[in-house]
């Protein structure tokens, strides 16, 4: 039997999911290490694999979702980077847009550039906007500007050059020059991480790659090192932003694209439970200890963002459209200026954590209210291994509730109100505000804490179906398993649609960048037989426009493929939009080819209807729901649920990793795949 490895690290917990070539599942749950996360993450799979007996060098892939480079963002404690850019451009980085980020905060501003201006050098060379060597690179001055960083002592150099994704050339004998005299340098060379136009986002997407270079190769030396001791020779993977894995080598060369990795693992996996559950539209509502994450999936896809901003630095890199807001357990309930109660988006984190976890934690969470109100139980957390103290949230609720002059467990069901009125608003955001009714979508709940809020989510929202994986808060180490290996390439064309000669000029530009995923496959050694797919995706916009629309090109011949990429950006404009003119001039802007190798066929396990149909509970308790006095709902142990049974709220459903709490009315039936299918009374 052979086994596919899947970690997801979180601020609390580090999530293992693993699955046979037969189809057989087995989690983990072990608290995290921030100071070393890799130590969590070896400990933890020797962990499972002893506790269900599996040979460590039977896991034949190792597949990992990882935070290191943004809390590398978060608490700035990247490598010391310098940047070389056109002269007359070493302010790009720092001028930006000339907006603010907040039109009406004059006093919120954007953080400052993680190059500081001495560490900017200047080297005498242009290439114009068509490609064309305008001044070429003054040699001698690039060898000043060598021995300048040698003396400055940096860890990583970043490359921007003006033009460059037309014409890589000066990038290149740059980086061949600072490779020779200073081998140890680590390079972020513009051309390499994101060929595409817009100066300001390219240059800003390289130095925050060159920042993350030194804490992700050493990251990554350490993880790979551990899991060589103690697994073998296994393959290891690391997620992207966009989804799909890619390898070590690609994301020590890469750190910016695993920035927002943990989010896209949750999205790939709810993809795959909502395939299984036969749900084409999905929203999808990830809540952990500091955050809720949302993402809309139509027909088992889901929309990709290039222009991201993390940590206030924007990003020109594909990334799962995930939208965030601070809505966890662990927020903190406080009172503002104007006397009123807000939650998060401060976070008590995993350490000292929510009062209840007697870590030393006094302020008032989320995951103390629900304590307090009989939605999580006394016993406490991973089946009872993390004991939870009742007492320490009443106290720690209790100041809160003097100063609004409310009883505690009234306190307590103003702070759930709350952070379920903040995930509302995030959902609304991403259905409403774009024209789309939540109404017709189901609501895949998973997250530690997801569950547990889910059923008041979509009862505000009228939405009629809670779909709750069978292990949803380890969901995201699941979708690292199922995820395919993935690469993007891209090309800025920028190519009128009426040039007489647009399809020939577009598939001659198609053809180097898939000579370019040769490249790839090469040297990722991966064997020729392997289960390929492409796609192939357009950036359009009406000439004059600012931003471009991506379309997806099916046709494999240039004749006829202008008509097709009108036909698509018009189809796309009106339905963003709401309009489309088909008399205006259109521009084809980027050209990207998605290159994926299918990595794992997991077989389904053969399944029957349980002849029982409803569930034993295990005990009966009290739990607040929104009246004012509680109900007696029946707790049942998720692990005794076998497909087909049924059950009516109200009701708690609790399990190693999550604990669903199920509405007066609401009624459940168990799926053949182990999901829980909620319908909303």
């Amino acid at each position: 039997m052979k086994y596919t490895l899947g970690v997801d690290v979180g601020g609390t917990f580090t999530d293992l999911f693993v699955l046979s070539d037969a189809g057989q599942v087995f989690v983990h749950k072990t608290p995290s290490t921030p100071a070393n996360p890799a130590r969590a993450i070896v400990d933890g799979a020797k962990e499972l694999c002893k506790k269900f007996d599996i040979a460590p060098s039977d896991v034949t892939r190792f597949c990992h979702g990882t935070t290191v480079a943004t809390n590398a963002l978060i608490q700035r404690r990247g490598g010391k980077v310098c940047m070389i850019t056109t002269r007359g451009f070493k302010d790009v980085i720092e001028i930006a847009r000339q907006v603010r980020p907040k039109y009406y905060d004059l006093y919120e501003d954007y953080p400052a550039p993680l190059v500081k201006r001495q560490d900017r050098f200047e080297i005498t060379e242009r290439v114009g906007f068509d490609g064309r060597v305008v001044k070429q690179i003054d040699r001698d001055e690039l060898v000043r500007i060598v021995d300048s960083i040698e003396l400055g002592g940096y860890d990583a150099c970043a490359i921007c050059l003006l033009f460059s994704y037309n014409n890589p050339k000066h990038e290149r004998i740059i980086a061949e020059e600072v490779r020779r005299r200073l081998p140890n340098l680590r390079l972020s060379v513009s051309s390499e991480v994101q060929p595409e136009f817009r100066e300001y986002e390219r240059f800003s997407t390289t130095v925050l790659n060159g920042y993350l270079l030194s804490v992700m190769t050493e990251y990554m030396k350490t993880l790979e090192q551990g899991v060589a001791e103690n697994f073998g020779n296994t393959q290891l993977g690391v997620n992207q932003s966009s989804g799909g894995l890619m390898s070590v080598n690609r994301a020590q060369l890469f750190p910016i694209r695993t920035a927002l990795s943990g989010p896209a693992a949750g999205v790939v996996g709810a993809i795959e439970v909502a395939r299984q559950a036969g749900r084409k539209k999905v929203i999808t509502l990830d809540m952990g200890g500091t955050s809720a994450d949302v993402a809309l999936i139509r027909d088992y896809g889901f929309d990709i963002s290039l222009d991201r901003a993390i940590e206030g630095f924007p990003v020109r890199l594909p990334s799962i459209d995930i939208d965030s807001v601070g809505a966890g357990g662990g927020s903190v309930a406080w009172l503002d200026l104007d006397g009123l109660i807000k939650v998060g988006p401060e976070s008590a984190g995993s350490y000292p954590g929510p009062a209840c976890y007697k870590r030393g934690g006094t302020k008032p969470t989320v995951s103390d209210a629900n304590l307090l109100l009989g939605r999580l139980s006394n016993r406490g957390l991973l089946n009872g291994t993390m004991p939870l103290d009742i007492s320490l949230s009443q106290t720690a609720i209790k100041p809160l509730s003097e100063k609004l002059g409310l009883e505690e467990k009234r306190t307590a069901q103003g702070i759930l109100s709350i952070v379920v009125a903040n995930m509302v608003r995030a959902v609304r955001g991403i259905s409403v505000e774009r024209g789309l009714d939540p109404r017709e979508y189901t609501l895949l709940a998973f997250g530690g804490a997801g569950p547990l809020h889910a059923s008041a989510v979509a009862h505000a929202l009228n939405m009629k179906e809670i779909l709750v994986p069978p292990s949803p808060g380890i969901l995201c180490a699941q979708g690292l398993v199922v995820s395919d290996l993935i690469e993007r390439f891209v090309r800025t064309i920028r190519l009128p649609l009426d040039d007489d000669k647009a399809g020939e000029k577009l598939f001659e530009a198609l053809a180097e960048l898939r000579a370019d995923a040769e490249r790839w496959l090469q040297t990722e050694e991966l064997l020729p037989h392997v289960q390929r797919s492409s796609d192939v995706v357009v950036d359009m916009r009406y000439r004059g426009q600012n931003f471009e629309l991506s379309v997806p090109l099916t046709g494999v011949q240039p004749q006829g493929a202008a008509e097709e990429l009108r036909n698509a950006f018009f189809a796309a404009h009106e339905r963003n939009y709401g309009f489309h003119n088909p008399k205006d001039p259109v521009e084809i802007v980027n050209l990207r080819l998605i290159e994926s190798v299918k990595l794992y066929n997991a077989k389904a396990l053969q399944v029957s209807k349980t002849t029982i149909e409803e569930p034993v509970p295990e005990e009966t308790r009290a739990v607040y729901y929104d009246q004012e006095a509680p109900l007696q709902a029946p707790v049942y142990d998720r692990a005794k649920f076998q497909p087909g049974m049924k059950f009516t709220g109200p009701a708690i459903v609790e399990q190693l990793d999550a604990t669903t709490v199920v509405f007066p009315g609401d009624q459940v039936v168990i799926q053949e795949n182990g999901s829980m299918l909620i319908t909303v009374n």
